[in-house]
């Protein structure tokens, strides 16, 4: 009789805020150049065609193959490859929608590493913060910088950036209440 193994899945469980001063600006420890992609599109996701994110970043000096399943929240599935740089970029040239180009600063606060995303090209203007938590009920407190939190509204995820960039965003959008 063999003995069955359990396997974790790689689960990612983030929230998402709008960012609404430059607060963070100072206490950054590092900040990441990154341009990514999406081998497929929020439509056929949100269609149910395809169950996952498939994205391409190049970050640093470093790239990535990623996919992430689309439950709605805060919890999903999350998969994340090394692949070479130059593999990276022949990735991106085969991408739908946009790219996204943003730089993401690292910040530490009361004990939780926060990435803070300040968005460039056509979704500048907009610079959202994100939390990696070990449980969905971990506690933390929200910095001063850290506004209205985003973590359901699926416009503020890079997919939908990168299909719908912030630069066509009506005025009632970008300041809606319904997120």
């Amino acid at each position: 009789m063999h003995d069955r193994v359990e396997i974790a899945l790689p689960i990612e469980i983030e929230r998402k805020f709008l960012v609404i001063n430059d607060g963070w600006r100072d206490v950054a420890h590092k900040v990441v150049p990154m341009a990514q992609g999406y081998i497929n599109d929020l439509a056929m996701v949100d269609s149910g065609a395809q169950r996952a994110s498939v994205r391409v970043r190049i970050a640093g000096d470093d790239a990535f193959l990623n996919l992430k399943s689309r439950e709605p929240g805060h919890t999903r599935q999350e998969f994340d490859y090394p692949i070479p740089v130059a593999d990276a970029r022949a990735l991106l040239a085969l991408c739908v929608g946009g790219l996204i180009d943003k730089r993401r600063h690292y910040v530490r606060h009361d004990g939780h590493l926060w990435e803070v995303d300040e968005f460039l090209g056509d979704n500048a203007g907009l610079v959202v913060a994100e939390i990696e938590l070990a449980s969905a009920d971990e506690s933390f407190a929200l910095p001063d910088w850290a506004g209205k939190q985003v973590t359901d509204a699926q416009r503020y995820y890079n997919l939908a950036l990168a299909t719908r960039p912030f630069v066509d965003w009506s005025a009632a959008e970008r300041n809606a209440d319904d997120v």
